[in-house]
């Protein structure tokens, strides 16, 4: 089926999270992970019993079937599916993609991490595996991955286009303007460039407020049909459109050029001709930002800006509250939270804002919401419209 067929047919009905930016000595990734789903379920008006379709992963292989278990479920279809960061909105993708076929009519989705708690994640992320590519290639020379990519990333983008620090400074200046009007985000105190810049340079040119947190966090979505949403108790939140591609595992050597190979340029264009809409109908945008690399170059590649546009693009507080062009809204990974992967966290807050339930930092007129995720390094592209229904 054509994925445009799907546009608005499917919605979240529930949204819940816990352990938000620290955990508790005693929680687990599993425990987490399974009390955001409860409140999902109950924010949705369903009952457990109602939930056939388990969608859910961290670093555990079987992780569909621990939270089935834990909870009591009996689903009929489980997904476990992991691709990096934006696993969750596969997640939806693969929960549609069941649903329109029959194998399940209620699908719980959710992630949960206790990294910050476990202290698992370093600066060279997680041990890889010797008999795999990144094992091989990248762990034995010392790279820290995946922040040695983006600081590549971002030398390149400045060689390229004259990108300045400042100009990655305003992302994180945005980011933590948002924060501070979030209750559950981590980091509220004030960020000014000078301290922006003051900062230690951690793999150059990305200093620390380049790069996102290292908290605990779980979130879960409940989907199910436009149709059924429209009878539950909370403004549905439709998805409208969406394309995704997948290119390797975590070894972006063979791509030609790391700023426009393309890819993301096309799941842009491909996501807002399936929603029906054009840039101008976007009201707020959620990109993925392990890294504040990662926003400018989404911009460009998205077409919210030319290339080698982005620094001037988001200067003087155009992505900040009151600005232009309001995105992550929540204070993003780099201020809000970033418990191992970012995925869920942009759906909930896109849904909050979409519903307007986000208090001091409610978009006004929000209506359509751009997200764009990425997965491993260079590796995955995911770019989803969500809407308020009419």
């Amino acid at each position: 089926m054509d994925p445009k067929a799907l546009s608005g047919r499917y919605a979240i009905a529930g949204v819940g999270e816990a352990g938000m930016g620290r955990a508790q000595p005693g929680d687990t990734a599993l425990s987490l992970q399974c009390e955001s789903a409860r409140q999902a379920i109950l924010d949705a008006g369903l009952k457990p019993t109602d939930i056939d379709g388990v969608f859910a992963h961290w670093d555990d292989r079987a992780a569909g079937l621990l939270v089935t278990e834990y909870m009591g479920l009996k689903p009929s279809y489980v997904d476990s599916t992991v691709v990096g960061g934006q696993s969750n909105l596969t997640h939806v993708a693969h929960a549609m993609a069941a649903m329109e076929v029959g194998l399940c009519n209620a699908a719980l989705i959710t992630y949960g991490s206790t990294q910050r708690l476990d202290r698992s994640r370093s600066r060279g992320g997680h041990a890889q595996d010797a008999r795999m590519p990144p094992g091989q290639f990248i762990q034995p020379y010392g790279m820290l991955s995946p922040i040695g990519f983006y600081a590549m990333l971002a030398r390149l983008h400045m060689h390229r286009y004259g990108t300045r620090a400042e100009d990655l400074g305003e992302v994180a200046l945005a980011a933590r303007r948002w924060a501070q009007l979030n209750p559950n985000a981590i980091a509220r105190s004030p960020l000014t460039m000078e301290d922006y810049l003051a900062a230690p340079m951690i793999a150059d040119p990305l200093r620390k407020f380049d790069i996102c947190q290292v908290t605990d966090s779980a979130g879960a979505i409940v989907l199910v049909r436009a149709d059924r949403a429209r009878d539950l108790p909370r403004p549905p939140v439709l998805v409208k459109g969406f394309a995704e591609q997948y290119i390797q595992h975590a070894t972006p050597f063979g791509t030609d050029d790391w700023i426009d190979n393309g890819v993301l340029a096309e799941m842009g264009r491909l996501a807002m001709t399936r929603a029906g809409l054009g840039h101008s109908d976007i009201d707020l945008v959620q990109i993925y930002d392990a890294f504040t690399i990662n926003v400018l170059v989404g911009l460009e590649a998205l077409g919210f800006c030319g290339r080698g546009e982005s620094g001037a693009f988001v200067q003087g507080g155009r992505t900040a509250p009151g600005g232009a062009f309001p995105m992550n809204t929540s204070g993003g990974g780099l201020s809000f939270n970033h418990g191992g992967m970012f995925g869920m966290p942009l759906m909930i807050e896109s849904v909050r804002q979409l519903r307007g339930d986000c208090g001091e930092r409610q978009v006004s007129s929000a209506h359509n919401c751009l997200l764009q995720a990425g997965g491993l390094v260079m590796s995955a592209y995911m770019v989803m419209v969500l809407g308020a229904a009419d």
